[in-house]
């Protein structure tokens, strides 16, 4: 597909024409609410087959070719080239499609309150499939051993009708915290960790869970050595059901960067005991923080690269962010928090206030500001599809295993458009022989 950003004084009748589509089918792919006004500097995919590249200085046939995986004879062939006469910058060359790469994709998906709401369940219906895994959040672990089930509903069956593997998302929760002293309990009480696995295989077992996942955060450091004994434990057990077992890493650079969300977090020892890991590789921006990028390219590509350094690379999902931030400015630490926003959200909201998007290079992320009715100011930082085309050119290069994203429920279209564009998504994976890892 092709990604296309909007300039001054565009409208969607003349990138159809310019694309040889039409209007009715950029809308419908992009669910655009803004169809009429469109926002300079909104990144809209195309739906072709292909795409096409402008010729920029220093480019030469073979250097395009290696960028998108295709031969020069082949660019000179269906763009009707002459070899002999060299490339002019600005030329539009049609690149064919690229091949697909294997890839295992998770959603984790969080229902409030008592039961799934109507929109987070259209939400996993749309999206499952393009899943490999939908993981509930969350099973909250009782200090007892027991568990505090999320309600689930339809789950299930929306997993199962699109074969997707359960994941049963396991954590240290208490009152809306992550708390160390749960995990102290958890991690070496073993009358409370032996009656929280026959919990956990019950619980599996009634909900078809094939994969069981384990996100205990800001353990302390002391603890470390205990959870990863806790795991080769659980695996062993889970072993026994033909399970897949994986955990949620907290993002580090060094195996002894300091901090209680890293500590206890052995990249070494997760790599060699678990089937994967979902390294959490987003929340450089966030709500009680300054505004910036929520998952900029540079610190992720940094975090991954440490992780490879321990682990292989067939056992590391990156994670993603489906959302941004709108903050309230000027940033006061400690004061108003800013407001999650979903991509979809962040148009409507450039175009209502009539602001381009501008897009950072370096973080490759778009942003834009704006003025509210108030008179204040603010900045959002949101996901569009040139960033999250830029992780999953990243995670082909580092030739991980997948992607995972923190959450469904706020509207993405673009993001599984180019999933389909991108990715042979696999299913089954408890099944599979991983061939391209040997």
């Amino acid at each position: 597909m092709q990604i296309h950003v909007v300039q001054e004084g565009q409208t969607i009748y003349g990138i159809a024409q310019a694309y040889a589509t039409t209007p009715d089918e950029i809308i419908e792919a992009n669910a655009l609410p803004n169809p009429d006004a469109l926002v300079v500097g909104q990144a809209l995919v195309i739906p072709i087959v292909g795409r096409f590249y402008y010729v920029q200085q220093g480019d030469s046939l073979w250097s395009i070719a290696r960028r998108f995986n295709t031969t020069p004879q082949r660019l000179v062939e269906i763009n009707q080239l002459n070899v002999n006469q060299p490339l002019q910058i600005g030329l539009r060359l049609y690149i064919p499609p690229q091949p697909k790469y294997d890839a295992e994709i998770n959603a984790y998906i969080e229902p409030r309150g008592n039961e799934v709401s109507p929109q987070l369940e259209q939400s996993a219906r749309n999206t499952a499939p393009y899943l490999t895994y939908l993981a509930p959040f969350n099973f909250q672990i009782l200090r007892d051993g027991s568990l505090k089930e999320p309600p689930l509903d339809t789950l299930p069956q929306i997993a199962e009708q699109n074969e997707v593997t359960l994941m049963m998302v396991l954590t240290n929760l208490e009152d809306d915290a992550f708390s160390d002293e749960l995990g102290r309990i958890i991690l070496t009480d073993m009358t409370v960790q032996n009656k929280l696995l026959d919990n956990i295989v019950a619980t599996a077992r009634k909900y078809n869970f094939k994969d069981i996942h384990f996100d205990l955060e800001y353990l302390r450091p002391v603890d470390k050595e205990a959870y990863n004994t806790f795991l080769r434990k659980a695996r062993d057990r889970f072993k026994q059901e033909g399970w897949l077992i994986s955990t949620a890493l907290a993002p580090k650079t060094s195996a002894d960067q300091e901090g209680k969300w890293y500590e206890a977090h052995d990249y070494r020892a997760h790599g060699e005991i678990v089937d994967f890991v979902i390294i959490m590789t987003y929340e450089w921006g966030y709500s009680g923080g300054p505004p910036m990028a929520v998952s900029p390219i540079g610190p992720v590509r940094e975090v991954l690269e440490y992780a490879l350094t321990e682990m292989p690379s067939n056992k590391i999902m990156m994670g993603q962010n489906l959302y941004g931030y709108d903050w309230t400015l000027p940033f006061t630490p400690g004061g108003e928090y800013a407001k999650a926003i979903s991509p979809q959200a962040a148009i409507t909201l450039a175009s209502d206030n009539n602001v381009a998007i501008q897009y950072d290079t370096q973080a490759q992320a778009p942003h834009f500001d704006y003025v509210d009715d108030q008179g204040k100011s603010h900045k959002v930082w949101f996901e569009d599809a040139r960033s999250i085309q830029a992780k999953f050119d990243l995670l082909k290069e580092l030739n991980l295993r997948g992607i995972s994203y923190w959450k469904l429920g706020l509207p993405f279209p673009q993001n599984w458009l180019l999933i389909y564009d991108n990715f042979n998504v696999v299913k089954n994976p408890t099944q599979r022989i991983l061939r391209r890892y040997f």
